[in-house]
């Protein structure tokens, strides 16, 4: 049987340590995903991409990323609804878009919530991801199977992932209940100021 497996991080390094991780513990990096906020384009200016380069041939994000050398190799460029702009790889991105890159995901398809929760990610849990990676965090989500899955916790949890439940109540005092595809994504200034608060809370 298939368990996801999935964690948030404030910073985009630590959740490049844990797909590493993971693709070194046998996990396929086709059974792996990752969604980064990238309102402040850091990822265009010093990670260029090969589904980047692709997007003018209308590639596809899974075939953008089913080429060799990892997950990591297959990133590209998009905008997620009340998100904003990320940058991602992965099956679950292929889920959520259905379409070429550079196309905004959302829609029929239901956008990042409605990919979590149709990969079995409960709907709570996926709006909480959702609003993560909205306010600049990055969400790493691994297909592993039973033998594999407890493994695979581990080692999303290694790289101080974030509490769900800690910094669930921390978005709940300051007046969120749910994640909106229709509010405005964060502009730079507001999600640098959330990794300030988060990023500094921790000792990251």
């Amino acid at each position: 049987m298939t368990q996801i497996v999935t964690a948030l991080y404030d910073t985009y390094d630590s959740a490049v340590s844990a797909v590493n991780a993971l693709e070194a513990s046998g996990v396929p990096h086709s059974d792996i995903s990752i969604v980064s906020n990238n309102v402040d384009n850091r990822y265009t200016k010093d990670r260029p991409t090969n589904t980047a380069e692709d997007a003018g041939k209308g590639a596809g994000i899974g075939a953008a990323v089913g080429g060799v050398g990892g997950l990591l190799t297959g990133l590209g460029l998009l905008a997620i609804p009340g998100v904003g702009p990320v940058v991602a790889a992965g099956w679950l991105v292929a889920t959520a878009a259905g379409a070429a890159t550079g196309a905004v995901v959302g829609g029929a398809a239901g956008g990042l919530v409605g990919s979590l929760t149709g990969a079995g990610v409960p709907e709570r849990d996926a709006q909480f991801y959702a609003e993560g990676v909205r306010r600049g965090g990055t969400l790493v989500t691994a297909r592993a199977d039973d033998a594999r899955a407890s493994t695979a916790r581990e080692i999303l949890l290694r790289y101080k992932s974030v509490d769900p439940v800690v910094r669930g109540a921390a978005y709940g005092e300051s007046g969120w209940s749910s994640f909106n595809e229709n509010a405005p994504a964060y502009t730079a200034d507001q999600v640098a100021a959330e990794r300030v608060r988060y990023i500094g809370q921790r000792g990251i």
